[in-house]
C-alpha cells in the first residue's frame, strides 16, 4: 500500500447495506471513492466526503476496494466481467467482498484476482442498514491471515465485531448458516407471536415478556417495532432470503447434512413471495402465520424498543 496507515478505499455498490457501511468508513477518517450502477445513490455520500465516480474502472489504483452487491451475478459482473475492477490496467492489491454469493462464484473471483496479484478477502456481515449506523453490524472474514490482520483496522471501522473464520471461502458457508438460522429464527417467532395473540395476549406485552426472557436476544428486540406495528418497510427481502436459502440448503445437500427446519421454513419463505410479498420486509412471515391462524392483525399505537440505540 502507498501508506499503510491510511489506505486509499474504492468502494463498489451503494444499496441499503452498502451506502450505510461506506459511510462509517468515511466517517472514520477514510479517503473513500464510491461507484454504484445508478449513480443517484452514492451521490449523498459525497457530502461526507466520498468521490463518487462513474466508471469502476477508476477504482483499479485503490489499495483496497470493497464490494457489498445484492447476488452471485452481480460480484462476476463487477470483478471478472469486461468492465470489472480486476479486468483494467491496474488492480487493487487487495478485494475484499462483503455480498452474500454462492460459493463457485466466490472462487471464479479468487481465481481471477489471483492472477493480478491480488489478494481476495471475503466478509459477509451479519445485520443491515440501521445496524450499521446503530455501530453494532457483526462481520466473519476468512481468507489469507496476514491480510486479515492487515486490514482489520479497517474492517473494525464498519463493524464492531469481525471475526477471522479461516482460508479460503469458509466465511461464505457461515453467512449461509446464519441466514438460514435468520429466515428459522423469525418463522419461529412467527408462530409463537400468533399463538399468543390468538389467546388474547396483545403483541407488545408477549414480546416484551420475550425479550426480558433468557429467549430474548439482539435479534428479538430489534424485530419487535415491525410485528408491533406491522411495518414492513423493507430491511431484508423475502426474494434475497430465498436466495441464501436456496444457496445454503444446497451446500448442505453437498455436505450431506440433513436440514429439515430449514426445508420448511424456505417452503414457507416461498410461500410468501407466491403471495405477492416481495418487495416488503421478511418480517411479513408474521402476517402469513396470522392469515393462516384465521387471525386479522391490527398495528399496535405503542411504542417498542429496537435495542439499537445508537453506539
Amino acid at each position: 500500500m502507498t501508506n499503510a496507515s491510511a489506505p486509499t478505499i474504492g468502494w463498489i455498490g451503494t444499496g441499503r447495506m452498502g451506502y450505510a457501511m461506506a459511510e462509517r468508513l468515511l466517517k472514520a477518517g477514510h479517503k473513500v471513492s464510491v461507484y454504484n450502477r445508478t449513480r443517484a445513490k452514492a451521490d449523498p455520500l459525497a457530502a461526507h466526503g466520498a468521490v463518487v465516480i462513474d466508471t469502476i474502472a477508476e477504482l483499479a489504483s485503490c489499495d483496497i476496494v470493497f464490494s457489498m452487491v445484492s447476488a452471485s451475478a452481480d460480484l462476476l459482473q463487477v470483478t471478472v466481467d469486461d468492465d470489472g475492477v480486476l479486468n483494467q490496467d491496474l488492480a487493487p492489491r487487495i478485494l475484499i467482498d462483503c455480498s452474500t454469493v454462492a460459493v463457485e462464484a466466490s472462487e471464479q473471483v479468487r481465481d481471477a484476482a489471483a492472477t493480478r496479484g491480488t489478494t481476495f478477502l471475503v466478509a459477509p456481515v451479519s445485520g443491515n442498514g440501521k445496524v450499521v449506523k446503530a455501530g453494532k453490524l457483526t462481520m466473519v472474514a476468512s481468507g489469507p491471515r496476514e491480510v486479515f490482520d492487515e486490514v482489520e483496522a479497517v474492517l473494525r471501522c464498519i463493524a464492531k465485531e469481525v471475526t477471522y473464520a479461516g482460508d479460503g471461502d469458509v466465511a461464505r458457508l457461515v453467512k449461509l448458516a446464519h441466514n438460514i438460522f435468520l429466515g428459522v429464527v423469525t418463522q419461529s417467532l412467527a408462530e409463537i407471536t400468533v399463538f399468543a395473540e390468538k389467546a388474547g395476549v396483545p403483541r407488545s406485552a408477549f414480546l416484551e415478556f420475550l425479550n426480558s426472557s433468557v429467549m430474548g436476544s439482539t435479534f428479538t428486540r430489534y424485530k419487535t417495532p415491525a410485528f408491533v406495528s406491522l411495518d414492513m418497510t423493507p430491511t431484508f427481502t423475502p426474494v434475497l432470503l430465498r436466495k441464501d436459502f436456496d444457496l445454503g440448503l444446497a451446500a448442505a445437500r453437498t455436505l450431506e447434512v440433513p436440514m429439515p427446519l430449514a426445508s420448511a421454513t424456505s417452503q414457507l419463505v416461498q410461500q410468501a413471495i407466491g403471495r405477492g410479498h416481495t418487495d416488503s420486509d421478511f418480517a411479513v412471515l408474521l402476517l402469513e402465520q396470522a392469515a393462516g391462524s384465521s387471525l386479522q392483525l391490527v398495528a399496535e399505537s405503542v411504542t417498542v424498543s429496537d435495542g439499537l440505540e445508537s453506539a
